[in-house]
């Protein structure tokens, strides 16, 4: 081995050990040459080991030592290397002898110095004075780092829960208010939908509603359905009857009381003249029934005979009506004083129901009385229930018996519809106009026969038997019978058209084409040319109309 190294005196230092990294370590045993003795002459490109090339500028003397890979002198040594350039320690540089091959080999390998320092150094503590072994140091891929616990953290993490937790309900409050909104939108317009499907139905539109719908205006011109009942009100103590017929228009939603006044004209069983007063008499609830039909063009489903004690009953059952009555009734049981008194909205109770409905003043004509009975009637209906069970609850409370085939729930169900008429305004009360001799005017028949019971009704039914209107104008009243039983007898329908003026050529009309053959036989039957027979208006409850004129002699 030289006893030189890098111009430094190897005899100058003595092994001391080696250090952790198994270099030697050497200390010094005498003072080192000066700079100027040892350094080489080599300029900055050629400068050899142990030389900092950054030193102001200058080649500065190293000692070897051993090693430090991050710049750091090893323990037991004076100084340390910099491989920046700066001498480690405080003094004077000190030199170390020359290492071995193989150490030189490591050190090598762990930096060379001909090659460009690191661009940036890392940072490196003090060497400390004497022989104390700096501190070590370490990469960064050495460490573990250890995050030390905050004491604000914990709070930041619930604060930072509680913002979320916040903020979650308020999404999820705005949701269920989305949600409500929406749900109250759809149930407004379910409401708003059902609501006006409803008014259609029962025609309470505002822009259906007018007074040519209530009259059945619109509706009137077409084909329209009635549900008829008749009603005999038997006066059980002052004797006498009242009849009226209920009308129920399902076409027009219109509910009426149509008064029958009882000198009406009717036609029996047999063919014969009859009022309604003598028919209700003598041939009872099914007899009138027919002769109302026939004379009126209804269809009459059932009769409801009405005592006056079973009137007086249902008044009480629903809870007393209320009246704009027209006349005082006396008290019967005590005289001087007024049962019933004249007014607006009077409240009577069944004995007062059944007075007034039954109150003829002396000269009075019957049809006022039978005004009275008609605003009992509409009375009782606004009380009503307008469910039909409620209702047939209410009818068969009074035990009355029910004419067949009109049954007790039947009448129930009946009575239900025409008060719910009653409660909407819907209903009315109309009087049949009849003439001193029994028979119907024109009037009549356009006002009351036609629009309020549809009389042509049967006139769909070309099997039934035509309905032939007589009117007496020959000046003869015995013509009449003659008349009528030559078409009784040719097995027509007899409808009394009462007495008109004396005219000399009789006329028979028909209103249908398909009546034209009909009118004609009936010329032929009442022997009359067929010249007569002519197109025109007829009598709202006749197929033909026949005027007979003094050239009929009844031969």
């Amino acid at each position: 081995m030289n006893d030189r190294y890098d111009g430094y005196d190897q005899q100058n230092y003595e092994l001391v050990g080696y250090d952790e990294f198994g270099q030697p370590v050497y200390r010094q045993v005498q003072q080192a040459p000066s700079y100027e003795q040892h350094a080489p002459q080599a300029d900055h490109a050629t400068y050899g080991y142990g030389y900092d090339p950054y030193a102001n500028g200058q080649q500065q003397p190293v000692p070897p030592q051993s090693y430090d890979p991050y710049g750091g002198a090893q323990q037991g040594t004076s100084g340390g290397y910099d491989p920046y350039g700066a001498a480690a320690g405080t003094g004077q540089q000190q030199r170390v002898a020359h290492p071995s091959v193989a150490e030189q080999q490591a050190q090598a390998t762990a930096y060379i110095p001909q090659q460009a320092p690191p661009t940036q150094p890392p940072a490196r503590p003090a060497a400390p004075a004497g022989n104390e072994a700096p501190p070590r140091e370490h990469g960064t891929e050495q460490f573990d780092f250890v995050e030390e616990p905050d004491e604000n953290s914990e709070d930041v993490i619930d604060w930072l829960k509680f913002t979320e937790s916040r903020t979650e309900r308020r999404e999820e409050a705005r949701r269920r208010g989305r949600n409500r909104v929406v749900a109250l939108v759809v149930v407004l317009a379910l409401c708003v939908v059902g609501g006006a499907g409803y008014l259609w139905y029962a025609g309470k539109l505002p822009f259906l509603s007018d007074d040519s719908a209530k009259s059945g205006g619109a509706a009137a011109a077409g084909p329209q359905n009635r549900d008829v009942i008749v009603v005999h009100l038997h006066n059980t103590k002052g004797g006498g009857t009242s009849t009226a017929l209920l009308v129920n228009n399902t076409t027009t939603k219109q509910g009426t009381t149509v008064l029958l006044p009882n000198s009406l004209g009717l036609t029996d069983e047999e063919g014969g003249a009859a009022t309604l007063g003598k028919s209700v008499d003598d041939d009872g609830s099914s007899g009138t029934s027919d002769s109302i039909d026939t004379l009126l063009g209804t269809d009459i489903e059932g009769t409801w005979r009405l005592d006056t004690p079973f009137l007086s009953n249902l008044v009480e059952l629903v809870g007393n009506i209320d009246v704009d009555t027209n006349a005082e009734v006396p008290d019967p049981d005590k005289k001087g004083t007024a049962l019933v008194h004249k007014g607006q909205d009077q409240t009577l109770s069944g004995a007062m129901a059944v007075a007034y409905a039954t109150y003829r003043a002396k000269g009075e004509a019957q049809t006022a009385q039978l005004m009275r009975f008609g605003q009992v009637m509409q009375g009782v209906l606004r009380k009503i229930s307008s469910d039909p069970q409620a209702a047939t609850t209410t009818v068969q409370t009074l035990t009355q018996i029910i004419e067949p085939p009109l049954t007790e729930k039947d009448l129930g169900a009946f009575l239900a519809k025409l008060a719910d008429h009653a409660k909407q305004g819907d209903y009315k009360t109309a009087l049949l106009p009849v003439q001193q001799d029994g028979t119907l005017s024109e009037a009549a028949a356009d006002s009351v026969v036609k629009d309020v019971l549809g009389g042509t009704v049967k006139n769909t039914d070309k099997n039934a038997s035509p309905r032939v209107s007589l009117q007496n104008a020959t000046g003869v009243k015995t013509r009449t019978e003659t008349a009528r039983v030559a078409l009784v007898n040719g097995g027509y329908t007899f409808v009394s058209g009462g007495t008109g003026t004396a005219r000399s050529a009789s006329q028979v009309t028909y209103a249908d084409a398909d009546r034209k053959q009909d009118a004609v036989e009936v010329a032929k039957t009442l022997g009359l040319p067929t010249s007569a027979v002519r197109k025109g208006k007829t009598s709202a409850n006749a197929d033909v109309s026949v005027v007979l004129g003094q050239n009929y002699t009844g031969k």
